[in-house]
């Protein structure tokens, strides 16, 4: 996590190449609930969301963790003066009762979660320690429930949450001083420090806003909810191991009100698969150890096919007669062709005449303005997170720290 995160994964259409000699077909359109997760094994979620086989991104693991970013927007407009007005009269609080889908008692939930657990070699003290006083939280239901579908326009997005001067400032400053810390993890990895950055600057601001619900508490209380029991109970499980490997301890397992970990905004699914001891001390901390966070994110990239030394795309500006609207966004083709069709760098400068796997992406909700060409590891970048918006954003704001 981490970060709330909905913008519709769609890239709108493009301009009909035609056909090269090698294409990738896209997949049929896949559904999931997003913060949602559907019960499939992704890291992808919230609200109803339709995976556009158009997209650069796979299905994957670790997008199953966000918040929504179509919840930033309404937390901008509940800043500004009219929304704090003193003349405001608030409403009344009345907590919803929610019931759980199963009909089930939270007691007896927890019951079956022990069972589970002890025969998943958790200890009755690990156990018992997790669960004293749980309760489920009402503030994850209702988060859970309310989300609703991203509407900021791509350019209050880039400009306004993801690119602001402040995180790009502070994405520099911290390059230059963790340079020795990102070679020894590029080394080891072969992962671009700029990209590790960046996921680490847009996902907790780095490290500055790692959630603050509890892990357990919130997965249990969705796993209980029940309407992706089986996802969040074994999400659940996922934690208790991790608490039961002293990795760290209940109070400092927070996170996002979906369950989503420290600094890279890990599900404990992921954390089990891809967390790393960089350091050398016998734990996988991603919370309050730098050097665990950051190779983690780098682990994560490699594990997902990152190539090393090859860019994550580019703003192009397009040849005459180029429309938004007869787009074909799934044709990959070599960047050496886009050249020849007349694509250009934003200075009207030519392309590289290079063979790199590119395709032509266009953000969600923009207005034209913006045109890319995407290669191989903005797929990748995806991956992480599957909207369009989201992938441009980290390596627009790589780009600028680097």
């Amino acid at each position: 996590m981490v970060l709330a995160s909905n913008f519709r994964n769609g890239v709108i259409s493009l301009l009909k190449l035609p056909p090269a000699s090698q294409t990738e077909t896209g997949s049929p359109a896949r559904c999931w609930t997003r913060f949602s997760t559907s019960s499939a094994p992704v890291n992808t979620g919230r609200k109803s969301v339709c995976h556009d086989p158009r997209g650069m991104a796979p299905h994957d693991p670790m997008i199953e963790r966000r918040l929504l970013l179509g919840g930033v927007a309404t937390l901008l407009a509940a800043c500004s003066p009219e929304a704090n007005s003193a003349n405001q009269i608030p409403a009344p609080e009345v907590p919803p009762a929610y019931v759980p889908v199963s009909g089930q008692s939270f007691e007896r939930f927890l019951d079956g979660v022990r069972a589970d657990a002890r025969r998943a070699g958790i200890s009755d003290t690990t156990l018992n320690q997790s669960f004293a006083g749980l309760k489920p939280n009402q503030r994850v239901i209702e988060l859970d429930r309310r989300q609703a579908e991203g509407g900021m326009q791509w350019e209050d997005y880039r400009d306004r949450i993801m690119l602001t001067p402040t995180r790009i400032q502070n994405g520099r400053r911290l390059m230059a001083e963790n340079t020795d810390l990102l070679r020894r993890i590029e080394a080891r990895y072969q992962v671009a420090p700029s990209v590790i950055v960046a996921i680490w600057g847009v996902e907790t601001n780095y490290g500055g806003n790692t959630g603050g619900f509890g892990v357990v508490e919130a997965l249990a209380t969705l796993a209980w909810e029940g309407r992706r029991a089986a996802y969040f109970r074994n999400e659940l499980i996922s934690a208790l191991r991790i608490l039961n490997d002293r990795h760290t301890s209940a109070d400092r397992m927070k996170g996002s009100w979906a369950g989503a970990m420290g600094q890279p905004q890990f599900m404990p699914s992921n954390f089990e698969r891809l967390a790393v001891d960089f350091d050398g001390d016998g734990k996988r901390d991603i919370w309050d150890n730098r050097a665990d966070a950051l190779a983690s994110i780098a682990n994560y990239f490699q594990r997902h096919g990152w190539r090393p030394g090859e860019a994550w795309g580019r703003e192009v500006r397009p040849p005459a007669g180029f429309s938004t609207s007869g787009a074909d966004t799934e044709t990959k083709r070599p960047l050496r062709d886009f050249a020849r069709m007349g694509f250009r760098k934003p200075d009207g400068s030519p392309l590289p005449a290079s063979d790199i796997e590119t395709q032509i992406v266009l953000p969600s909700r923009g207005n034209g303005g913006q045109i890319f060409l995407g290669h191989h590891n903005l797929r990748v970048i995806r991956r992480y997170n599957t909207p369009v918006n989201y992938g441009l954003s980290v390596g627009l704001l790589s780009d600028r720290v680097a």
